[in-house]
């Protein structure tokens, strides 16, 4: 019986796959996934300084001129301390001296050697950065499942630390099934195909941080399906495309049950791609994805990057959507969730003009695609709609509707 794709994304959230872990140096961290919160071992800035070059006063002193006989540069060691009636010249950055109540900026004084004459007006505290007053020691400044930006990384060298410990990108094993089959490489007969699905695949798990291993393409015969699989279970994912509809050379099933397949799903109600499946072997999840490129594709982007996503250890597990509106309007078939393809153009969202299963033409020009609830017989122009990005990934922690025409 088919699931529902609210029902296969369910069972996928519930998987709970090994995670292996390993230390990295920051420059080689941004992408990664974090496997530990981090905390601030200092404070930032972790002393108090001066946010101008100035000079550094006591307010009581407004309107008069004192005497500046030091200047105080960034990195400077020594204890300073100053009293009314002094000043100290003073470098962006720099400490700021006992007994210092604000810096004037340079521009704001009148100076005549050694004699600085002040503003009027001077306001307690100002143009001081106050020690911690970015970071305090011990806050949390990054937590478990955060996929690491440049601007991660400033944190982490804000604080001294050269390595951090993150999750190892899951290991994706890819082979296609079918004698038809050959690969971009190989030359073909009048009576075969190039594989487009597991370079597609290839593709889109390395733009996903994954770690891609291509074991081949399988003969339509179990010998040649096992020899395959054997070599796939050392990885966390193994995606195959192809022989998971009812046919008399569609061998996949048999060959994954030889070792001990678990289905948590074998069909799922969607158009197109109803015969997709995922199940575990062991540690090492399985996903038999439909042979048609368009239909593989699509949901490659559900149920594919949501298995990977799980592995990953990402805190932000779940498909998330950009809400836009239909460009013009488009009919279609009710009684199935409907995959279509299509453009988002920071504004609209319009269906692309010629696509069907087996296509692949259509995957290069769409950025994204949108899903009909069953019921739903068409959209009007402006129209809202959910839209799903397949040239970036956007991800929620928590699940949210990815469908689109709800009506009633």
């Amino acid at each position: 019986m088919a699931v529902t794709v609210e029902e296969a994304l369910s069972l996928i959230d519930s998987l709970s796959p090994k995670r292996r872990q390993e230390f990295v140096p920051i420059e080689d961290a941004v992408g990664r996934i974090l496997a530990a919160d981090v905390t601030a071992r200092h404070c930032l800035p972790p002393f108090d300084n001066s946010a101008m070059d100035g000079y550094a006063v006591t307010c009581a002193d407004a309107g008069s001129t004192v005497v500046a006989e030091t200047t105080i540069f960034a990195g400077d060691s020594e204890t300073v301390r100053i009293v009314p009636g002094e000043a100290a010249r003073i470098m962006t950055g720099a400490r700021i001296p006992e007994g210092t109540e604000c810096i004037v900026p340079i521009e704001e004084v009148t100076v005549d050697g050694v004699n600085v004459t002040l503003p009027q007006t001077l306001r307690p505290g100002q143009h001081i950065r106050l020690c911690g007053e970015d970071i305090e020691a011990d806050d949390v400044l990054l937590t478990r499942g955060q996929k690491l930006s440049a601007h991660h990384i400033t944190l982490l060298a804000s604080q001294g630390i050269s390595h951090i410990g993150v999750f190892q990108k899951p290991r994706v094993a890819l082979f296609a099934s079918g004698s038809e089959l050959k690969m971009h490489f190989e030359s073909v007969a009048a009576h075969q195909l190039y594989n487009t699905n597991t370079p597609t695949f290839a593709a889109r798990a390395q733009e996903l941080d994954c770690d891609v291993h291509f074991i081949g393409t399988a003969a339509d015969s179990v010998d040649a399906l096992l020899e395959h699989i054997e070599s796939a279970l050392d990885c966390d994912l193994v995606i195959t495309s192809g022989g998971v509809s009812v046919g008399d050379a569609d061998y996949t099933k048999e060959a994954f049950a030889h070792f001990g397949f678990e289905p948590l799903f074998e069909k799922v109600s969607i158009k197109p791609g109803k015969p997709t499946t995922v199940g575990t072997i062991g540690d090492t999840l399985v996903l038999n994805l439909p042979g048609n490129p368009l239909a593989a594709a699509l949901n490659f982007e559900l149920f594919g990057q949501a298995l990977i996503t799980k592995l990953s250890g990402t805190a932000e597990p779940c498909q998330n959507v950009i809400h836009t509106v239909m460009k013009t309007a488009y009919r279609v078939r009710p009684g199935r969730r409907t995959l279509l393809p299509g453009f988002y153009d920071g504004e609209t969202f319009t269906v692309c003009d010629k696509f069907a299963p087996g296509m692949v033409s259509p995957l290069a020009r769409a950025n994204g695609f949108i899903m009909l609830d069953e019921s739903c017989a068409g959209l009007e122009a402006g129209d809202p709609v959910r839209f799903i990005p397949t040239r970036f990934v956007w991800r929620s922690e928590t699940p949210v509707s990815l469908v689109s025409g709800i009506t009633g």
